[in-house]
């Protein structure tokens, strides 16, 4: 779909939502596997700004200490899984060709530990095996985690790609809705002042034409109100605190002013200015979820919901259409994907599903840490 589908009205044209003023959200306290991760984060982001040669020294002081504690053990206590962490340190931190040099000097450090150790093997050759056996295991560990860490950056580059299309169709949107209110719409509306001055002149002289002309008269200022619709519809959100719930107001009442649906919204307001980047994502969603409904679920009635909580903001759109034929997640269209990647931009999650009893349902919960400016 395109946005333009569902166009909101002009703002001058539309009352603001009721605003109905709650208590202010109180943030639950963080849980433990949060701030553990949260820890782990901060510690992963300090070895990424380390110099090389930082990284290096840890690495020569991190193996010999591996290697004493598998030589006070003995040979009976194997300690090999320990000596994976320098060289995942180094595939992460480092380049393949570090990672392979901590592989080897992983090898011959436990060769050196299970010798000084007392292990006394039957051949030379099986000694040399054993140590051979012991390094192709430490390189399988480069392998793999030299093949998870391109994983990741492919990963990172392509949500990177996702990230920038959407700004750049976010903006493209900005600038067509800006150049049709400042443009098209006035132009529009200069049309109507010399028809109307037209029919003025055709009113005193009592011209059986003028009927006519009011006709043409209210038909372009019809298309003016819709083109300014369209307009809000491109950049709908304002940066103020009560721009999202404006913006979906807005948005109910063009959906059943134009697209022969009853829609609603209700919303129990916030105290708290919400990010405009995160309220632009909402409604989007919103529209995206509105859009389906009309389109591919022959709804007549919808109902837009923002509530908030506690502890997250819940923005639901429910319709009697005939709801989604299926919930195969690789068969869903691209308004359904770009919707999961826009919860996903502001921490949120979606959940999209067919009612119990008739039409669609979806919803998106995003935690207010997410969503809330700075104070």
């Amino acid at each position: 779909m395109t946005f333009a589908e569902a166009p909101s009205l002009d703002p001058d044209l539309t009352a603001p939502a009721p605003r109905v003023a709650v208590e202010s959200p109180v943030q639950e306290p963080p849980r433990a596997g949060t701030a553990i991760w949260r820890f782990l984060t901060r510690f992963i982001a300090l070895l990424d700004r380390q110099p090389p040669a930082l990284l290096w020294l840890e690495m020569l002081l991190i193996v010999p200490a591996i290697g004493y504690a598998d030589y006070a053990t003995g040979y009976e206590v194997s300690v090999v899984l320990l000596y994976s962490v320098p060289i995942l340190v180094m595939v992460r931190f480092a380049d393949q060709k570090a990672a392979v040099f901590t592989a080897l000097l992983c090898a011959l450090t436990w060769w050196w530990a299970d010798e000084e150790s007392g292990h006394h093997y039957t051949t030379a050759f099986h000694q040399t095996w054993e140590t051979a056996v012991r390094l192709a295991y430490f390189l399988i560990f480069v392998l793999c985690g030299v093949s998870v860490k391109e994983r990741i950056a492919l990963l990172r580059r392509a949500r990177q790609l996702e990230r920038e299309i959407i700004r750049i169709s976010e903006r493209e949107q900005h600038r067509i809705g800006q150049d049709l209110h400042d443009g098209l719409c006035q132009y529009f509306a200069a049309v109507g002042c010399s028809v109307g001055s037209v029919k003025a002149r055709l009113e005193r002289a009592a011209s059986p034409e003028a009927p006519a002309v009011q006709e043409i008269q209210d038909l372009i200022l019809d298309g003016v109100q819709q083109t300014r619709a369209l307009a809000r519809g491109l950049f709908p959100v304002q940066n103020d605190e009560w721009g999202l719930p404006s913006a979906l107001d807005e948005l109910a009442a063009s959906a059943s002013r134009l697209q022969g649906i009853r829609c609603t919204f209700t919303s129990n307001a916030s105290t708290a200015p919400i990010r405009n980047d995160c309220a632009t994502h909402l409604f989007r969603i919103a529209q995206e979820a509105l859009s389906n409904a009309i389109r591919h679920g022959a709804a007549t009635e919808a109902t837009i919901r923002l509530l908030f909580t506690n502890a997250a903001l819940l923005l639901a759109v429910e319709d009697n259409g005939t709801g989604f034929v299926t919930a195969d997640q690789d068969q869903r269209g691209l308004g359904l994907t770009i919707m999961h990647y826009r919860a996903r931009e502001i921490g949120g999650r979606m959940t999209i599903g067919n009612r119990t009893d008739r039409g669609a349902s979806v919803s998106c919960h995003v935690p207010l840490a997410s969503i809330h400016t700075a104070s």
